[in-house]
Order: C-alpha cells, then structure tokens, then sequence
C-alpha cells in the first residue's frame, strides 16, 4: 500500500547543509532500496526535513527500509560535522494513501487529483514551492519533480515514480492546493491518519488499528448538566 513518509530535523533544525548532505542522501537512499526492495513514488528533501511516497513490497519492509536509511544518514552527518546525539526528531511519521486508478483519458483532461496517491504525490512535490525556496517546483533539484522534467539528472534508484504523471504534471504541482486539502494532508500527517475516500479511511483504519486517529484529539466533553432538579 503507499505511504507517505516525513521525518524532520532534531528541534526543526536544518540537516542537509548544502550539495554534499543532500547528495550523500540521496545515494542512501539507493543503496536501501538494494538492501530493501523500495518502490519509491516520490521523494522532496528540504533543509530540514525529508518527504517520500513508498511503495513497500512486503508487509514490514518500510520498517526495516526506513532503520538502515535513518541509521546510516545519522553516522554519517556524525562523521561529517563532528556531532553526536539525536539529528532527527526521532522515529519517521507516516500514513497510508488510497490508490484509485484514473483512467488515461481523464487523467488527461488534468483531473488526475481524483488519485489521492497523486494528490500526496503533488504535495510532497510542491514543497519547495510552498517554502519558498524556488519559484517553479521543476528548479528545486533534490526532487522528484525535477527528476521527471531532467531525466538525465535522476538517481539510479529513479524508475518514474511507479505513479503516472501526465503531460500537465508541472503545472498541476505549481498550481497552489487550497487550504482544506492541505489541512487535510496536515492532520494525516500529525496522526497518521490514513488520506482517501472516506469509506476507504473507515475500512483501513478498522483493518489497521488506526481508529483513534479518526477521533478528535483531546479528552471527551462531559454532558452538560441539566438545569432541572431530578
């Protein structure tokens, strides 16, 4: 099933520095994918915190994936910059996304949002966009999107994403999302709440044991009590 992945940097503090980080990165993450059989839809690194659409294979592979990734980034940015103690915030977050399979002929007509895989699949990559960093989401390098529009520039590890992107695809990402889908993603994110049609979420949330991240956070209101003597 896809998910979507984020981890972030101890206390919001940046990790990737410059080219070096970002590019020793990304080679790890090919060289999990060898040790893990990764299928990996997406990918967006920011400065402080990483976005990936997966595809796992095998039930517990995204576990065993994500420990030597997170494993070796640490030892190494250890090695690099002299430090010790926690770089990442602690274990990745994640949430399970809906698959629903657009036909060619609509995703042609730039309705491919109807995928809720590619509309988290547009979230992670417009990223860079939102943040302020690029202008147009192709220029930000360490991503997938500029990956799809610079073939040449793809890590080995790239094979297309495992998604179609069609023809209107950059545009698509550089259009902004509204505000209830991007509150949306942001509460899956916090709760690891699955992201789909709501029956899908109801059905995977009871087959997973992930109902209390359907159910509004805080204790729950008492009965107000009635004006009435008993």
């Amino acid at each position: 099933m896809f998910t979507h992945v984020i981890n972030r940097g101890n206390g919001g503090w940046p990790v990737f520095h410059d080219e070096d980080d970002y590019r020793a990165f990304v080679a790890l993450l090919g060289e999990a994918c060898e040790r893990v059989a990764m299928r990996i839809a997406a990918c967006c690194l920011m400065p402080n915190h990483f976005h990936l659409v997966v595809w796992p294979r095998e039930e517990g592979d995204l576990s065993r994936w994500m420990q030597w990734l997170m494993t070796s980034h640490v030892r190494r940015h250890h090695r690099r910059y002299g430090s010790y103690g926690h770089v990442w915030q602690g274990r990745f977050k994640s949430f399970l996304v809906q698959r629903r399979r657009v036909p060619a002929e609509v995703a042609a007509r730039g309705v491919l949002e109807r995928d809720p895989v590619m509309r988290v699949v547009r979230y992670a990559e417009r990223n860079p966009v939102r943040a302020g960093l690029v202008d147009s989401a192709e220029q930000w390098r360490w991503s997938s999107m500029h990956w799809h529009i610079e073939p040449s520039s793809a890590p080995r590890f790239w094979s297309g994403g495992y998604v179609h992107r069609p023809d209107d695809w950059l545009a698509c990402v550089n259009r902004p999302q509204t505000d209830a889908e991007l509150a949306a993603l942001r509460r899956c994110i916090a709760r690891g709440r699955p992201f789909g049609t709501a029956n899908w979420i109801k059905r995977i949330a009871a087959e997973h044991g992930l109902e209390s991240t359907l159910r509004p956070r805080g204790r729950p209101r008492k009965p107000a009590k009635s004006s009435l003597s008993p």
